[in-house]
């Protein structure tokens, strides 16, 4: 019996241990107990047990509050980082087409203006499927659209590695863009419910980096495939494994909701930034998807940044899309210069951190100022990158300094739709500005493809780039007024 009391004694102290140690955070808990069971060890004799009844009181003297808060802010970053951690294989599923277009010209003669219609179909795609899926994302909640965008955009992409024609390409590439859709604005909606106004640059920020780390992966497994000479079709069919594994782990780990999890929700009650101090107001939980639409497009702050991003979108896509045809040139399978254009994502991933952080903590969340500046320096060095030849040795630098600034302002954007339209309308202010930010970019593929075709430069594609950049640059103060 005595032995039997001692192991029951030694559990329940480890067990009083373990929920200590999980709020360490909150010293004077740890402190108070602690001390109390390190003062009873010196009173009384090693051998002497302490009773239940008494350990059962200390464990009682805990504070409640201080655990649920442990629980709450573990709670907070497993959804950030799930959230990050699925959207970091998204863009394996749609950023991958440039890798391929070479090889489908070579097997299927295609124009390269031909293949920016493709690509445009896929944004356009895109574009409708986040104006319905960000306000789907706020009425049923994003865990489930995430995961079966994730799904079915693996799909898709191996029903695309198929295509033997113009029609056989483009079809599945289209609907792939609206799977692909279900992804971002529900994402989103998930953030705002589990984090309060003040750490949204830095949450968006650490978002938009998964999302520029999802480039980085998507150019590395596409030149990989490339480098093994496995053939443009498998571009389309390997790297959404990945993203297969990511939707299924997000539905497992994520909650829609602190209330989910027996959490009180969030209590921030508006939206007031330093933009504005007469802040439009939370929805109601009865708000219908229509009125959630009128109150989105009734703001003219948020028209304005969504204008601003249409433009600042149209420079990264000709970016992503047409960097990598410049750089694998014409000899594609055997260029010397294929892994310059990683550059280009990792860049935008360190962007995208740096430009959240700059927003919450520079600006004070005022974030036109941050916008404006980093289009305006990504329309320099954009401007740079036309003037350089392909294989000068300034292309690296110039080329990731393009990346972080014309992808950056994407922390900041996104950080604008729960700031000016509140937490309740998140993910329908999200997917509407998405798709203003995919309507241009779609305008923009074929444009470039045919900028460049006839002309027979390549480089041509940094100088509208440029000009996209610095147009979204001189709108970007409106937001402001």
């Amino acid at each position: 019996m005595l032995f039997s009391g001692r192991f029951r004694c030694e559990v329940n102290r480890r067990r009083l241990r373990h929920i200590l140690d999980y709020v360490s955070r909150r010293h004077k808990a740890r402190i108070a107990v602690f001390g109390y069971l390190d003062a009873e060890r010196r009173i009384r004799p090693e051998n002497e047990i302490m009773d239940e009844d008494r350990l059962a009181q200390n464990l009682s003297r805990v504070p409640t509050a201080e655990i649920r808060s442990a629980q709450f802010r573990t709670a907070q970053w497993r959804a950030l980082l799930a959230t990050m951690f699925c959207y970091l294989f998204f863009y394996t599923g749609r950023q991958t087409f440039g890798f391929a277009i070479p090889g489908i010209q070579q097997e299927l003669g295609l124009s390269k203006a031909t293949l920016g219609w493709a690509s445009a179909a896929l944004l356009w795609s895109y574009a409708l499927g986040q104006s319905i899926n960000g306000n789907l994302g706020d009425k049923f909640g994003g865990r489930r659209l995430m995961s079966l965008g994730a799904i079915l955009s693996c799909l898709l992409n191996w029903a695309v590695s198929f295509g033997t024609s113009f029609a056989s390409l483009t079809i599945p590439w289209a609907i792939n863009g609206y799977a692909q859709s279900m992804g971002w604005a529900p994402g989103s909606r998930v953030l705002s419910n589990w984090w309060p106004q003040s750490d949204r640059g830095k949450v968006y920020g650490a978002y938009v980096f998964a999302a520029g780390m999802a480039s980085v992966l998507a150019f590395a497994t596409s030149t990989l495939i490339l480098e093994f000479d496995l053939g443009w079709r498998w571009i389309f069919r390997l790297p959404v494994l990945l993203l297969l594994v990511g939707g299924v782990t997000y539905y497992a780990i994520v909650r829609d909701r602190p209330e989910d999890l027996g959490f009180p929700p969030l209590p921030e009650g508006g939206c007031e930034t330093s933009l504005d101090t007469q802040a439009e107001p939370e929805a109601t939980s009865v708000e219908t998807s229509w009125q959630r639409y009128q109150h989105v497009l009734s703001n003219p702050r948020f028209l304005i940044a969504s204008f601003a991003i249409g433009f600042q979108n149209m420079a990264r896509y000709g970016l992503l899309i047409w960097v990598p045809v410049h750089f694998l040139g014409e000899d594609w399978e055997n260029s010397d210069t294929k892994w310059m254009s990683i550059a280009l994502p990792i860049g935008m991933a360190l962007g995208a951190i740096a430009n959240g952080w700059l927003s919450d903590r520079v600006f004070h969340s005022n974030r036109s100022r941050v916008i404006g500046l980093f289009l305006f320096l990504a329309a320099c060095c954009s401007f740079a990158m036309y003037l350089l030849p392909k294989d000068h040795w300034l292309g690296i630098p110039m080329l990731l300094l393009a990346g972080f600034f014309a992808y950056g302002p994407q922390s900041a954007f996104w950080a604008l739709c729960p700031d000016l339209l509140g937490r309740e309308r998140a993910g329908t202010g999200t997917g509407v500005m998405n798709t203003v930010a995919y309507v241009f970019a779609g305008l923009g593929e074929p444009l470039i493809g045919w900028i460049i075709e006839s002309n027979d430069d390549t480089s041509l594609v940094f100088g509208v780039v440029a000009a996209a950049c610095l147009t979204g640059a001189l709108i970007s103060p409106l937001i402001r007024r």
